[in-house]
């Protein structure tokens, strides 16, 4: 029984003894957080490629239109140019012309006036509208410019209405100006006499009321006996002084 229970004691420490064994390892285990931190690396490497393929997708979309496009440009150039430029004598359609009569420089036909001169010109069309409509960027741009004549034209429309206002406006202040004058004029002619002031020497100083002169010509005397029947309803203004005679 001794020897049992000491076997088991034995068993026991050395079961200990695994145990701290083990748990001393477990310590110095220290690249295991490593491993998992390669797919953590690997993780970002994945988006980011992920997320480049569709932009280099998109690009490629993007830039095969362009260079459609861009083609397209140059050819339809290419033709306008080539259009453009004179038909050569050696051409073989240049030489059948002046077999059936075409001489450079003159119309069709027999007469050579009443003819056609230049040849018809070529439009390219690259859209899929209508033979009577034209490519909607032209389009676009000739709106654009119809708008810009219209804005300009209505803005020279409003200048000019303006200035004419205001030259309204002046002259019917200046008539009015003109008629309080008159009235005040006619109503110092009428009823009352002018009232003349003593002259003052130069040396004298001048008091504090101001001095008006009342200049009023063989014209205006005229003018203003038609319209002696007028009421006196305006009051006098500047420019003649008028003295009420109780």
């Amino acid at each position: 029984m001794a020897d049992t229970e000491t076997n088991q004691g034995k068993q026991k420490e050395a079961a200990v003894e695994d145990e701290d064994y083990m748990g001393d390892l477990s310590k110095f285990i220290t690249t295991e957080p490593s491993q998992p931190s390669k797919p953590k690396k690997l993780a970002p490497q994945t988006l980011t490629n992920s997320s480049q393929q569709p932009s280099k997708k998109k690009p490629k979309f993007q830039t095969w239109q362009q260079q459609k496009e861009r083609k397209q440009q140059e050819e339809d150039a290419r033709t306008l140019e080539n259009i453009q430029s004179a038909i050569p004598q050696s051409n073989i359609g240049f030489k059948l012309l002046k077999q059936m009569g075409y001489t450079p420089g003159k119309g069709l036909g027999k007469e050579g006036s009443m003819g056609r001169e230049e040849p018809i010109g070529l439009e390219i069309r690259r859209s899929r509208a209508g033979i009577g409509r034209e490519d909607p960027a032209k389009e676009r741009v000739k709106r654009e410019k119809y708008r810009e004549e219209w804005k300009k034209k209505t803005e020279e429309v409003m200048l000019e209405d303006f200035g004419v206002r205001q030259k309204l406006q002046w002259k019917s202040k200046r008539v009015v100006i003109n008629y309080h004058k008159a009235k005040a004029a006619l109503d110092q002619l009428e009823n009352r006499e002018p009232v003349i002031e003593p002259e003052k020497d130069e040396d004298d100083e001048g008091g504090d009321e101001e001095e008006v002169e009342e200049i009023i010509t063989e014209e205006l005397k005229a003018m203003l006996g038609k319209h002696a029947s007028l009421p006196s309803i305006f009051p006098s203004i500047c420019g003649c002084k008028i003295v009420r005679m109780t």
